[in-house]
């Protein structure tokens, strides 16, 4: 493993009088290449230190989805804040992938979680770069406040609030877009949760929304919601959402959970509520 951890710029993009930056780096964590983009607001002085949000994509997704398709810039620019857009696995040729090609494991689809088992656990640590290197790799060569915000769409909800819910000291506030709440009981988290994490179902526990809401928020609280579209064909089938807002309401969790007619799955409903996201955000940085 390359212990370098060097920046290197691939593209910039003037937006809403900011920058809108992707960046390539060597992760050791993941051991490969990886990529991220982020967005920095317009600043009047470059010693200022900005609040940062965490955006976490969804299966099928790279870095670049939430930047061309969410339109966030805009508020984010009027705002004052920066947005950093992770990748969703591990990328490369020694990189292990799904045998038959399946969108829901392998590439794109690293789950957020630190795999245990072969062939996945060599590179397959999402967990650990989300929480600790890149935020550590951020930190080292931007101005960010020390506490960030985090949220996501999808598989990318799930990393979200697992993350947050796990880390409440490092993390002000957490929203998602149809997330995967309870990953141990649906199609999508049993399957990769199989092949990431073997048959020990105390491992998944650490990675499910709902098992971590039941431990944690008898203790602490973080500012939470998560919005939902009635028209989204894996709402059922994946039983999104659901089951966390009724945790929430069993044990008095504080959170807004919020259904819409009409809306599905994709990236046409997360634009039409991104800025209320970066305005509930906004109140915590």
């Amino acid at each position: 493993m390359s212990n370098t951890t060097e920046l290197a710029e691939l593209s910039a993009n003037k937006c809403f009088g900011g920058w809108q930056k992707r960046y390539s780096h060597k992760s050791k964590v993941l051991d490969c290449e990886m990529q991220f983009s982020i967005f920095f607001p317009p600043t009047t002085s470059p010693d200022i230190k900005l609040p940062a949000l965490y955006w976490l994509s969804g299966l099928t997704c790279t870095d670049e989805n939430f930047a061309t398709k969410a339109g966030a810039q805009r508020i984010a620019a009027e705002l004052g804040i920066m947005l950093i857009m992770p990748d969703t696995s591990p990328r490369g040729d020694n990189v292990p992938d799904a045998a038959d090609g399946a969108y829901d494991l392998g590439l794109g689809a690293g789950f957020y979680v630190n795999a245990t088992q072969e062939p996945w656990k060599d590179h397959y640590q999402m967990y650990d770069y989300i929480v600790d290197e890149l935020p550590s790799l951020i930190s080292k060569e931007f101005r960010v406040k020390d506490k960030a915000a985090i949220a996501g769409h999808s598989m990318g909800g799930h990393g979200a609030l697992t993350i947050a819910l796990s880390n409440i000291k490092r993390f002000c506030s957490v929203s998602a877009f149809a997330p995967i709440v309870n990953p141990t009981d649906c199609q999508w988290g049993q399957k990769a949760f199989t092949h990431y994490l073997g048959d020990d179902k105390n491992l998944w526990a650490d990675y499910d929304s709902c098992a971590l809401m039941r431990q944690q928020g008898q203790f602490l609280h973080i500012p939470m919601l998560v919005d939902q579209g009635l028209d989204d064909n894996f709402f059922h089938a994946q039983k999104l959402t659901k089951p966390l807002e009724e945790v929430a309401k069993e044990i008095g969790y504080k959170a807004e959970f919020r259904y819409h007619p009409g809306y599905d799955h994709s990236y046409f409903f997360i634009s039409s509520l991104i800025e209320e996201h970066l305005r509930f955000h906004a109140k915590y940085l």
